[in-house]
């Protein structure tokens, strides 16, 4: 559902345009304005979405304080919305886990895995559904096949074998999704996240038709860090291009970015330069005198998935930083006294960001559909913006991490060119389901002497949880950004552009 509008992404965008709303209007206190908002969101006295206008306002109530960074409650808690709300009118407030949430009663206890029958079936005289079931659960009834669930093992032979496509396999939407398997039924037949297993890529998010899974938002707590003064600088993804609308050129993302508060905009893309260098030299250091081969290191879904599901090749993930915490650390060494918040596809960096060890170079993540319900709050009109460009000379390597298959490409160019005599070998995954299997498969010894790339998200970075266009646009905007690029290769890239601008900045 990724890039289509609809009533969950519409609802989703009412939602943190609203938290936005309060966040610039708020001026201490109480909070008891959250209390009018599901009203806001769901009016009237008819449901439009639900069987009842009191479900859907209570749902809005409930992505209304995820959105606020609080804490979801089940239905049998008693409460206004408002409830507990102080704990996020400060700009220092994390996230308290987790991140990724159901809304139990938004769920639709949808089926998963279940094999059945439609109305399509023609009861046809060779029926070849009950002749290839090893388990004999398809049997003719009534002219109809039927399926004993109580015997099918849903291996899918009979779905295969009917001519007429007639027999489906049902999956849970979200659980579908879900690479790394997380997400199971609880006792009520409804969506449980098994956390053990969650990486939060946020897939789970864009997939579940009835907006029952959400995760949280720091706004909130950003505008409040805005507001204070200090200054808060917008680092944004290479994937932004086209994100916000036809109107919102590169050239006025800065505009845009600026009218919303930020006090200075960033391309993450220097830090993408940067890392694809360091990774570069580590490699030639390193594979396969010290690793028989470098995972890199960008995507932090996929080396969380390393993390837990093969822990013995941790130590043959690259330790460059991530673009996103490179360039937050250029800002803070040239302002230490300023904040930076990572503009991005990502529900994973919010995660990230958290790590004890990245907490105090990225202070905030936000999402591009968190931003675009701040523009819409402020009223932003991109026709009324000045041309000012954000960029700073990353290169067209740096620009193409966006994409599955970027991170591994800018570092065999790189390598190609700064080291004629190596031959890289690349292999890349997109989605968990893949990226398993290739570590699987490297840790068996088949990747040796690779540069091997995980992505989480099918497509990359333009694929994220956070995205608004579709995939294949955002991938047509990248290329034709990367064709503007001035510098091709990574090595190209001018750090010292990015230096300069922060150190003429006033913060």
């Amino acid at each position: 559902m990724k890039g289509i509008t609809n009533s969950v992404s519409n609802i989703r965008r009412m939602i943190f345009a609203e938290v936005a709303r309060l966040a610039y209007s708020y001026d201490g206190g109480k909070l008891d304005e959250l209390n009018s908002i599901p009203y806001k969101v769901i009016p009237g006295e008819i449901s439009i979405y639900r069987e009842s206008v009191f479900l859907e306002r209570a749902i809005v109530a409930e992505r209304l304080r995820l959105a606020m960074g609080l804490p979801l409650r089940s239905a049998s808690e008693q409460g206004p919305v408002s409830d507990g709300a102080e704990a996020a009118t400060k700009s220092e407030t994390y996230y308290t886990p987790p991140l990724v949430n159901v809304i139990k009663f938004a769920c639709n206890s949808c089926p998963d895995n279940v094999v059945h029958v439609t109305d399509i079936c023609q009861g046809c005289l060779s029926h070849p559904c009950s002749e290839v079931c090893p388990k004999g659960a398809v049997s003719v009834k009534g002219g109809k096949s039927v399926i004993d669930q109580s015997i099918c093992i849903k291996c899918g032979k009979c779905i295969g074998a009917c001519p007429y496509h007639a027999i489906v396999k049902q999956e849970r939407p979200c659980a579908a999704a879900c690479g790394m398997k997380a997400i199971r039924s609880d006792e009520h037949g409804r969506a449980d996240i098994d956390y053990d297993k969650c990486v939060s890529c946020g897939q789970c998010l864009v997939s579940c038709p009835f907006g029952a899974i959400a995760d949280k938002s720091q706004i909130f707590q950003c505008i409040q860090a805005i507001k204070s003064g200090t200054p808060v600088v917008a680092a944004v993804a290479p994937s932004i291009v086209g994100q916000f609308g036809a109107g919102y050129t590169p050239d006025k993302l800065r505009s845009a970015l600026k009218a919303l508060g930020f006090a200075h905009v960033i391309e993450v893309a220097i830090g993408a330069d940067i890392c694809a260098v360091d990774e570069t030299r580590k490699y030639v250091e390193e594979v396969p005198s010290k690793i028989p081969f470098m995972a890199t290191s960008c995507c932090p879904a996929w080396i969380e998935m390393i993390k837990r599901q093969y822990p013995s090749l941790e130590g043959c993930i690259s330790m460059s930083l991530t673009p996103m915490v490179l360039t937050a650390r250029f800002v803070k060494r040239k302002h230490p006294q300023s904040r930076v918040v990572f503009v991005g596809p990502c529900a994973a960096k919010k995660l990230e960001a958290m790590r004890e060890d990245i907490r105090s170079d990225v202070d905030f993540v936000l999402t591009y559909e968190e931003v675009a319900g701040m523009l819409e709050a402020k009223g932003v009109d991109p026709a009324k913006l000045e041309s000012a460009d954000y960029q700073h000379g990353a290169s067209a390597d740096g620009r193409g991490f966006a994409v599955s298959g970027g991170v591994a490409a800018a570092v065999k160019n790189s390598m190609e060119k700064l080291y004629p005599d190596i031959e890289p070998k690349m292999v890349l995954a997109e989605g968990l389901d893949n990226c398993k299997k290739l570590a699987a498969l490297a840790k068996a010894g088949k990747y040796n002497g690779y540069i091997i790339e995980g992505m989480a998200c099918p497509g990359g970075c333009v694929a994220g949880a956070g995205t608004l266009q579709p995939v294949n646009k955002s991938v047509a905007a990248v290329e034709k950004q990367k064709k503007e690029s001035k510098r091709v290769y990574s090595f190209e890239s001018r750090y010292t552009d990015l230096v300069e601008e922060l150190e003429k900045l006033e913060l």
